[in-house]
Parts: structure tokens; sequence; C-alpha cells
């Protein structure tokens, strides 16, 4: 080695430079994606969004991606123009789509012509509507007809993003620690969502005077951030290829043929069907959480002139979770003993702070942001655990057996302590830290294993075949949950007083089937020998 040139990903601060880079511009983008989750409640009194309009608007997000194949097209521009080229376009349209979107939900909609146009149109969409699958309908507020216009363009630019992330990480860590790599990206990125549930309501409540569309604001300026994160991947990207020699375009190129190899794996299909199966049990239903923990849990109203219902709290338990999360992941480096478990007694106490905390606070929105917290803690563990010891396959079968215990704690045990304050905000801690160390099992075990089933020239169409699979629930179960909602709950107008009892069991079946397709994959991986269940490090 020391007779070759060194390059960058020889490196190991700039290799993980680089993955900085990246999950810092997803950590942005899933701020985005969840931005109005934290405040359905104001969607409904502030724009007159109900479950069904709320979650047609989410479920938007992946229309484009699965009606019009453009997660399609994004694989193969993936393949045929390189990663840095995707990276900047995707956070191009992914701006684009936020800034309809900020501009649908913004006061100046309000009363203007287009607002008049979108009352009067799109409520009636042909093939689309027979089939069931139009993401309008009539009777759709037209903010939220113009914001899933948005979301749809914004939804193309992250899973654009989402592809190119995997396969940026496998172009800089292949033969290195990727397993490691791709969890903790995925553990930096999901911490947006926490961010999301804390400063989403912050925002839209800033000043005692309620406006829906600073929060989006904040999204917006975010994604201008991600947008510069990836310009300056794209320089040091560049600088890679030039160091090994690597084209960016393909001297074998990209051929439509080449998608039979894909279609062809088994194990291909099977993850796949579990992937689907897995994420529409988690990101649809954080759309909806906050708003199910304020159906289920029972909130006092904190004084306005507390300390708990200041801004500085705010602020300060948003850094003690920062601090939570730095510590949780400092713990897995740590070599001296007496050092690394000091870490980890900081990172407890922390932890039980911030709970403290977002208890004293009566906030439904700051207790579900504990989501990724244990997640973060425990994924490099588990990234380093496939990379060296192997065993993907299992791994995604003990994440959907957690997937639905979690689900039906939700839909069965913490509704019986209602009434309860201590009792319920305990369960729901505990179930939400659960649930999260669940979803960082996938990450950690199923990305890392695409590599191993299809050829390095086309994974990026592999890995965005898989997106596409993936966000047909994505697109479908946002929609179901809304639907259910207001069927199960006729006549309800209070946002806080649903039941989610039958969407939690919908989403519990999910876990099922994926645990029955776990087991299957790893029957499928031992009899032909996928290598699922070896190490990424030989």
């Amino acid at each position: 080695m020391s007779d070759q040139m060194k390059t960058l990903r020889d490196s190991a601060a700039l290799r993980w430079t680089a993955l900085l880079l990246l999950a810092l511009a997803m950590f942005c983008a899933y701020i985005f994606m969840d931005i109005l989750s934290p405040i359905k409640d104001l969607m409904l009194t502030e724009r007159g969004w109900d479950s069904t309009a709320f979650g047609t608007m989410q479920g938007s997000e992946t229309f484009l991606n699965v009606f019009i194949f453009f997660l399609i097209f994004a694989g193969i521009i993936l393949d045929k123009m390189g990663v840095r080229f995707t990276a900047v376009l995707s956070g191009i349209v992914m701006l684009c789509g936020a800034l309809i979107k900020y501009y649908a939900i913004s006061e100046s909609f309000i009363g203007t012509g287009l607002e008049t146009w979108f009352t009067n149109n799109l409520n009636h969409i042909p093939v689309f509507e027979q089939l069931g699958v139009s993401p309008f309908y009539e009777g759709m507020p037209a903010s939220a007809k113009l914001a899933a216009i948005g979301f749809m363009v914004f939804g193309c630019g992250v899973e654009m993003a989402g592809i190119m992330v995997s396969r940026g990480i496998v172009k800089w860590f292949k033969g290195r620690e990727m397993a490691l790599a791709m969890g903790s990206e995925m553990a930096l990125a999901r911490l947006g969502v926490a961010t999301c549930m804390i400063f989403s309501p912050f925002f839209a409540k800033l000043g005692g005077n309620i406006d829906v569309s600073r929060s989006v604001a904040f999204g917006v300026i975010l994604l201008c951030i991600a947008l510069m994160m990836f310009v300056v991947y794209f320089f040091m990207d560049k600088k890679l290829d030039a160091q090994t020699g690597e084209a960016e375009e393909k001297d074998d190129p990209f051929k439509i043929s080449d998608l039979g190899q894909i279609l062809g794996s088994s194990g291909f299909w099977l993850v796949s069907l579990l992937c689907v199966l897995y994420y529409s049990a988690i990101f649809p239903f954080q759309k909806y959480a906050v708003n199910m923990l304020q159906c289920n849990l029972t909130f006092t109203e904190v004084p306005a002139n507390s300390f708990w219902a200041s801004t500085s709290v705010t602020i300060t338990q948003y850094l003690i979770m920062l601090l939570v999360a730095a510590t949780a992941f400092m713990f897995n480096f740590m070599k001296n003993k007496t050092v690394k478990y000091s870490v980890l007694c900081v990172s407890i106490l922390a932890l039980i702070t911030y709970c403290y905390m977002g208890y004293m606070r009566q906030s439904a929105e700051s207790i579900f942001a504990v989501f990724p917290l244990l997640a973060v803690g425990i994924t490099p563990i588990l990234g380093n655990y496939v990379d060296h010891k192997g065993k993907a396959a299992t791994m995604l079968v003990l994440g959907s057996l957690l997937l639905i215990a979690c689900h039906l704690t939700f839909a069965f045990v913490l509704p019986a302590f209602k009434g309860n304050e201590i009792g319920g905000v305990i369960v729901a801690y505990l179930t939400i830290l659960v649930l999260g160390a669940s979803f960082s099992l996938v990450p950690a075990s199923l990305w890392p294993s695409v590599p191993k089933l299809v050829d390095a020239k086309i994974i990026g169409s592999a890995y965005a075949l898989i997106f596409w699979i993936q966000n047909i629930g994505l697109w479908l179960f946002p929609l179901l949950i809304g639907k259910v909602l207001d069927k199960t709950n006729p006549g309800i107008t209070d946002a806080t007083q649903l039941n989610y009892t039958a969407p939690l069991i919908m989403l519990a079946g999910l876990g099922v089937a994926a645990l029955i397709i776990g087991l299957i994959l790893k029957a499928v991986d031992k009899k032909k020998g996928l290598g699922l269940e070896e190490p990424n490090i030989k």
C-alpha cells in the first residue's frame, strides 16, 4: 500500500467527512419530509385539512415516483451520470418542491385567483380517479392540493437523494466499514425527525401567534443548506475520481436489459418486499405519531408564563437531545473503558433529563422526538456487527418482531393508561425508543446487502427499484391511515379525540407480513448462498 498512491477514501477522516456531508444533507431533507406531522391538529384548525386531506397530501410525496416511474429514471440517471451530478440535481429538485409547498401553506396563497382555480379544478383526475389512486379529490382544500404538488416534486428529489446516498456510500466504503457507514448515515439523518418534532410546533406557535407556514419556511432554509452540502460533496467526489482514474460515466453504459438481471433475483424481490412492508409501517406512522399520542395521553395545559412553556426550554431540550445522540454514538468508538462508560453514563442521564423535560412540557411532539435517540446509540454496534460477523437477515427478522410488539402496544396498552399522566408517558417513551431501535436494524442490515445481490454497474438501478417498490407503500399507507381514521371516528371534529386502534392494527399487520418475508429470506439465503448472513469485511 505504501507504494501506491493514497486516495481520499483511503483516509478514514476524509471518507467519513464525505459521509457526514451526505448525512447532514439527508438530515435536512428528513426534517422537511415530516415538517407538518407534529402540527396535524393545527392544519385542521388553520387550513381546514381533515385526516383524509392530511393523509392524501402526505402520501403525495411518492406519487410521481410510483405512478410516473420517476424513481426508475432516477436510478438510470444515477448509473449514467454518476453520484455527484445526481447529488446536486436532487438538491435542486427538493428545494423547488419545498418552495411550492411553502407558498401553498402561506397566508399569501389565501384569497388569490390561484386558490380559486385549485378549488374549482383537479377534482376529477381521469384514470387515476377510477383506479382509486388520485392525489386529489373533490372537496380537498386548495392549499392541500397545491401543497401536494410541491410535495410530489420534493418527493422526486428526496428519493433520488436517497438512492444517490446509498450508491455514494458503496463507492466510498466498499470493502471497508460499509454497514457501519450506512447505519451511521441513517442514524444522523433520523435525528432530523426529532428536530422536526421539536421545532415545527415551536415555529408554528412562535410569539403566541399561530402561523403554520413558519414551520415550512424553517424546512426550506434547511434544504438550502442541504444543497450546499451536496455541492461540497460534488467537489470531493470529483477529486476522488481524478485520483483513482474512475469515470463517472461508465465505459459499459447502462442498458434497459440490465434490469432483467435485477428482476430475476429472488433475493432482490424478498429484500424489496421486506423493505416496503417495514418502511410502510414506520414512515407513514411518523406522520400521525404525534397526533396519536395527543389522543392517547392525558396532558395538562402548562401555564403560559411557566418556564416549561417558554422558548428557552425548547432550545435547552434540543441541546440535551443532541448531547444524548453525540455521547451514545461516541460510546461505540471509545477504547479507554473508564472514559467509555463515563460517556455512557452521561448519555443515560441526559436521556432521562430529556424525557423528564418532555413530560413537564406536556408535549406530545417532544415525547415522540426520542424516536431516533436509542437508534443513534445502537446503530454503530449493529453496523459493526454486520461488517465483521454478518447475520443481516437475522437482524431483519428481529426488527420485524420489535415492530409488531410496538404497534400492538400503541394500539392496546397505551390507551389503557389514558388518565394516568405518568404511566402513559413512561409506556409511550419506552415503546417509541424500542420502535426507533427496531428501525435502526434496517439500514445496518438491509441496505448493505444489496451489493451482494447485483453487479456494481447497476447498483444504482437496483436501489432505485427497491425505493420505487418502497414508495408504493409510502404513498398508500398515509392515505389509508387518514381514510381509516375518518371512517372509524365519524362525527369527531376534535383532532385530539380520535381512536387510532384500527390504523395501528393495520400497521402491526405489516410487521407480521415483514416477519414472514424475513424468515423466507433467511431460508433462501441458506439454500442459495446469497451471502446475506456473511460479514461485509472478510
